[in-house]
């Protein structure tokens, strides 16, 4: 026998119940949900990946807590693109949805680049590590920040002028967050990192790819603090980029530790010339 049902008006919402407690909430809702979405691929119009999501909204100090399925819910509406030009009306409808002032959404996918060896051109798939972050407070103004984690090698300078054969390297990453004016291509963040560091990282070398890297690499030495001041660099003079903050880890190769450095724009200041805040406006 079909047990009888009631339906969803008919049951108590516990959520909208009083709480006496009258502390308000800053972020309540669902964390790490698995979702397949399209995101914008500047070479192939769109891509498919799957993402690792989390979506948040405020609740006030009268409420007992938040409808957590509602999330869910307007995530499959929004189904499959998830871009930066959507996360605005998506946070938007969080808001309306779940009656709140301020909402935030996460989305965490691996982004694919087929990236050709750099003799033999021999291709194959990079994949980079990708967020996208929006928050809507309660003016309803919008931020949006788009993030890259770049894999990338390094040789050391010191290495190299101390050693009178060859010089220590290492594989790293670089983490570059940037708010912007105009929608910034992943692929344009990638690559601004990619050329600030010894030599990119590729996902198929031959041998003579192999022999380019290597030579490139040990003709270019840096540290942690020359990849993100050289990153920093080529942002500040972008007009388009109003705030950023990049952060460079090398998992060193002959130490028990990983070598690291950060900058943010709010932390730049000119030495002798124009002010830099002049050129890079936002928050940190």
């Amino acid at each position: 026998m079909t047990p009888h049902l009631p339906s969803s008006t008919s049951m108590k919402d516990v959520q909208n119940q009083r709480d006496h407690r009258n502390i308000p909430i800053d972020k309540v809702g669902i964390k790490n949900i698995r979702y397949p979405i399209t995101v914008l691929d500047r070479r192939n119009s769109r891509q498919h990946t799957v993402a690792s999501i989390n979506m948040y909204v405020d609740l006030p100090h009268k409420y007992k807590g938040t409808h957590m399925s509602r999330f869910v819910e307007l995530l499959h509406l929004f189904r499959p693109e998830i871009s930066l030009k959507r996360i605005s009306e998506v946070l938007d409808r969080m808001k309306k949805h779940l009656n709140a002032a301020s909402a935030h959404i996460e989305v965490s996918f691996p982004y694919f680049i087929e990236k050709k060896a750099p003799v033999s051109g021999a291709p194959g798939l990079m994949d980079y590590t990708c967020r996208i972050l929006g928050s809507s407070d309660p003016t309803g103004g919008i931020d949006l920040v788009s993030e890259v984690i770049v894999p990338i090698s390094s040789v050391c300078p010191c290495s190299k002028e101390i050693s009178e054969v060859g010089a220590h390297n290492q594989r790293g990453e670089v983490r570059l967050s940037t708010r912007f004016k105009k929608f910034i291509w992943m692929e344009d963040m990638i690559e601004l990192v990619e050329t600030c560091s010894s030599c990119e990282v590729y996902s198929i070398l031959k041998r003579v790819d192999e022999k380019f890297v290597t030579e490139k690499g040990f003709t270019n030495p840096k540290f942690v603090e020359d990849i993100v001041r050289d990153v920093a660099e080529k942002l500040l003079a972008d007009n388009n980029i109003t705030w950023f903050s990049v952060s460079a880890e090398n998992f060193e190769s002959i130490h028990n530790h990983s070598a690291y450095a950060h900058v943010t724009s709010g932390e730049i200041h000119a030495d002798g010339c124009q002010e830099v805040n002049r050129r890079v406006r936002g928050n940190p």
